[in-house]
């Protein structure tokens, strides 16, 4: 297949990199991908990309290389070094990284691709596995305003609300913020059905209801299933939402800004964590709600 769209490297294909590289061959870009599992290698195959060998096999004929990766050490991992992004991808090629990190991580990156004539943004996501398969995610980006002009016919396919907020690791800031409000949101909502529940209420109508006034949310929306069946299938971690929690209250204190009752979900999320649920959705702080107030989870 040739077309004049840019090549598309992409780097990372669980949960979210899955689906949203899926998104962009439906929409005609040539992708080769790297992951560490080869089931997700196969899969993308079977989508009609191309699955490399390495980083370096993905990265050097193309345009464009997206990255999306759990947290820091794996975009440092995958981004430094003689087998790395950085070494390999050609000079003028754009590195869009979509992994949620810390801002300073995003900072240095750029400046370090600069160095080798690559051009970085910073565009993390929100919307989760449902946003990312149904192309809606909403993507909060860092870099200089050609690169995100450059980048937006890409992200476009992946993403609906798709804005620039400022300089290199922006991004990465207003989504540690994105995660403060979702974790905040998600004990809430916890909190009100353990409490209604424990009242005797229908909790369905209950929270249909709730969600129609100043109460709702798309928390609620997207995770009210999951409240009413126990159904914790990972569409975003609990491990990831305690790497995201820590992101946000480390940035927080450098700045100066106060989050109690964000130290005190991080927490919760944590403790969650220490209880062996990590690898559950983040809809199951439930379950820690669940155990404070006496039930046997």
């Amino acid at each position: 297949m040739s077309n004049n769209l840019p090549k598309i490297a992409w780097i990372g294909l669980g949960i979210m990199g899955s689906p949203m590289s899926e998104n962009l061959l439906k929409a005609g870009y040539e992708v080769t991908g790297f992951t560490l599992e080869q089931d997700k290698l196969d899969r993308l195959a079977a989508a009609g990309g191309t699955a490399a060998g390495s980083i370096a096999d993905a990265v050097r004929d193309a345009d464009v290389i997206i990255t999306m990766v759990p947290a820091s050490p794996q975009v440092e991992a995958i981004s430094y070094g003689p087998a790395g992004i950085l070494e390999n991808a050609k000079a003028g090629a754009l590195l869009i990284d979509m992994s949620s990190i810390t801002p300073q991580t995003s900072v240095d990156l750029a400046r370090n691709a600069k160095e080798k004539g690559i051009r970085v943004i910073d565009a993390p996501v929100s919307g989760g596995e449902a946003g990312a398969i149904e192309a809606v995610l909403s993507i909060m980006v860092g870099g200089e305003q050609a690169d995100f002009d450059a980048a937006l016919p890409v992200l476009e396919t992946l993403g609906k609300t798709i804005v620039l907020c400022g300089p290199h690791g922006s991004g990465q800031t207003v989504k540690a913020a994105n995660q403060l409000i979702v974790a905040v949101n998600i004990q809430a909502c916890a909190e009100a059905v353990v409490f209604l529940e424990k009242s005797g209420v229908d909790l369905n109508a209950a929270l249909d209801v709730l969600n129609g006034g100043l109460a709702g949310s798309t928390v609620l929306t997207r995770k009210k299933d999951n409240f009413l069946n126990r159904d914790f299938k990972p569409g975003f971690r609990i491990d990831l939402h305690h790497k995201d929690m820590g992101i946000v209250t480390d940035a927080a204190r450098n700045v100066g800004a106060a989050l109690p009752v964000g130290a005190v979900v991080a927490q919760l999320v944590a403790s969650l964590r220490a209880q062996g649920d990590g690898g559950l959705d983040h809809s199951a702080l439930l379950r820690a709600v669940e155990r404070l107030s006496g039930s046997q989870v």
